[in-house]
């Protein structure tokens, strides 16, 4: 499977963006999609993820302000961006796992697949 994002750009803090990401080369129904992000300086962390039945999570520092979704008819993945903060700066990455191991993302574990990364910039 290809991963491909877009919709990364520069907003102030307060403000909104969307970013989207394609999955390509027939994606196996056995993967489940999410976000990554790396600020400057830092790790990669996930910051969304769907589970197997659709539920999606959420990291702390974006939960209430980020809303993970799909279209699945356009295998299509997207991220809402609300309410940006200076510290949600970084290369956000789409990202691609089996859904049995997926849910391991939030303590510590790699995706299988990566795109390539959009840059989201929030400042004054």
């Amino acid at each position: 499977v290809r991963l491909v994002e877009s919709g990364g750009g520069s907003a102030q803090p307060g403000g909104s963006l969307r970013l989207s990401c394609v999955a390509s080369g027939n994606p196996s129904s056995g993967d489940c999609l999410g976000w990554f992000r790396q600020a400057p300086g830092k790790q990669r962390e996930a910051v969304a993820a769907f589970d197997d039945d659709d539920t999606p999570y959420y990291a702390s520092a974006v939960k209430g302000r980020f809303t993970i979704s799909k279209d699945n008819a356009r295998n299509t993945l997207y991220l809402h961006l609300n309410k940006l903060k200076t510290k949600d700066t970084g290369t956000y990455y789409c990202v691609a796992d089996p859904c049995s191991t997926m849910r391991f993302v939030w303590i510590g574990s790699t995706p299988r697949t990566w795109g390539q990364g959009t840059q989201v910039t929030v400042s004054s």
